[in-house]
Formats: C-alpha cells, sequence, structure tokens
C-alpha cells in the first residue's frame, strides 16, 4: 500500500458527481473520522498547507533535515502532514504565534528570533488544521509557552480561541489540534493608550464588531481568565479597535526594536 497523503479537494474529485460540491465530501470525511475514532490526518488526508514557521527550531520532515533559521526571508511552509516531521530540536524560550502575514514577514526579515530566541508562526489569519497540529506538536514537545500578537479587535481573540479549544465541526479531533495555555501578547486595548496609538490608528468598531465583543464575554476562555475579560471590556467600552500594523505609524521596525522588545522585557502577557 502506498502511504501517501491526499488534499480534502482531490478526495471531492474521486466523484464530483457524487459529491457535487465539496463542503459534501469534507462532511463525509469528518463522519468517517469520527466513526472510526482517529484523526483526519491519520486517515492521510490533509488540507492545503498555509502556514509559516521560521526561528529557532529543526525537525526532519520525511527524509530531509530542516533548519527553520536558514529558510530565507519567509520561512518555512509549515506541512499539511505532520506525521511525516521528526526529531524536533529548538533552543527557543517561546513561540510567538502571529495573527498577520504582514507582522509576521516584518519580525522574519529583521531575524527577530537572533535577538530574542524563539520560534515565530503564523497561519496568515484564521488557522489552518496543519498550523494548529503544528503548533500543538512543538509545544507538547518543547514544553515552551506560546504569546499571541493579534489584532485588537473580536476576531483576534476569536482565531486565539480557534488555537486553544479548536472548532466545532472538528472537536473530534481537539486533542492534536489544540494549545490550551496561550498567553495574550497584543495588540490588547489597553495598549491602545499605554503606547500612544494615533487616534487616526484607533478605528471604530461596528455594530456587528461590539456584538461579536459581547458574546466573547460569554465564552469560557474569556470568563475563566479576569485579565482577558477586563481588556474585552475596554474594548466595548471605547468601541476602538487597531490592527498590529497600526504600530507601524511610528516606524516599519518599532514592531520588533520597541514594542516586542518593551513587552518580553516587562513579562506583559496575559
Amino acid at each position: 500500500m502506498k502511504r501517501i497523503h491526499i488534499t480534502k479537494r482531490d478526495l471531492f474529485y474521486t466523484d464530483v458527481k457524487l459529491f457535487v460540491d465539496q463542503a459534501e465530501s469534507d462532511g463525509v470525511l469528518d463522519d468517517v473520522a469520527t466513526m472510526v475514532g482517529c484523526t483526519r490526518s491519520n486517515l492521510h488526508v490533509v488540507a492545503s498547507d498555509k502556514g509559516l514557521v521560521v526561528g529557532r527550531i529543526s525537525f526532519v520532515e520525511d527524509g530531509d533535515f530542516i533548519d527553520c533559521t536558514k529558510m530565507g526571508v519567509g520561512g518555512k511552509a509549515i506541512p499539511p502532514y505532520i506525521d511525516k516531521i521528526e526529531d524536533v530540536r529548538s533552543d527557543a524560550e517561546f513561540v510567538l504565534l502571529v495573527e498577520k502575514e504582514a507582522a509576521y514577514m516584518r519580525m522574519a526579515e529583521d531575524r527577530f528570533y537572533h535577538k530574542y530566541p524563539c520560534i515565530i508562526i503564523t497561519a496568515k489569519g484564521q488557522p489552518d488544521v496543519a498550523t494548529r497540529m503544528f503548533l500543538s506538536r512543538i509545544t507538547s514537545e518543547l514544553k515552551i509557552p506560546v504569546l499571541g500578537l493579534v489584532d485588537s479587535d473580536p476576531y483576534g481573540l476569536k482565531i486565539l480561541s480557534v488555537y486553544m479549544s479548536g472548532s466545532k465541526n472538528m472537536s473530534y479531533d481537539s486533542a492534536s489540534l489544540t494549545t490550551p495555555d496561550i498567553k495574550w501578547l497584543g495588540l490588547r486595548p489597553s495598549d491602545l493608550n499605554k503606547y500612544d496609538l494615533p487616534d487616526q490608528c484607533r478605528l471604530d468598531m461596528t455594530e456587528n464588531d461590539i456584538k461579536t465583543g459581547k458574546e466573547l464575554m460569554q465564552e469560557e476562555f474569556i470568563q475563566k481568565n479576569p485579565k482577558w475579560m477586563k481588556e474585552l471590556q475596554i474594548m466595548v467600552k471605547t468601541k476602538k479597535k487597531a490592527e498590529i500594523q497600526a504600530l507601524s505609524s511610528f516606524g516599519f521596525q518599532y514592531v520588533t526594536e520597541v514594542y516586542l522588545p518593551r513587552k518580553i522585557a516587562q513579562g506583559d502577557w496575559i
């Protein structure tokens, strides 16, 4: 038997007339995984890769040695077949989990991981399965903390929640997909005043933003962390949000030369 992996799209095209829509074949796949009691990756069906990693980590991927400090400015694409990764090694002190690719690229180009031994990961927005599995795997093996850097808006928090507790439609696979203890490094609502973010960089929250923020206050991962709740209350009360890139108003390298060093030196995460 060939030990190959296929994508969900490949599976859909095995019988387009039967499935009609990929959502149908995806649903069947999830049902089979649930019935068998295994993960989707155990069935050798994977999602297309979209995550990136750079920094102080090396591993063997399907027989090839990968050193993520020597993968160029963009770093290494996180492979969808995590089961082919072995011999994970690192001298990193923490993982920096970044929501936006633009912020990730700034840190990668500035070689932030040389000055502050860390592993930098991004899923370019909403986290994909491969990135969630990779993060869960390396934090489990390396026993190092994860610091989250997301936009100061409700959706940044929702992204952290997916990494921490998973998505409802893949609850059967939560053990290999979740990283429960992620610290919120920034960009936090209290940072807007603490770092004197210009008014033009503070965006008005929409009614939907405010509604989402209030709904998040009812979520367990917020309620069990009073400091997260306080930050969310500030956001909803001020009705202001801000993107990580807003820090660039102080200079393109402000995030790597001032913001992050100050945060790390002060242990300013919650």
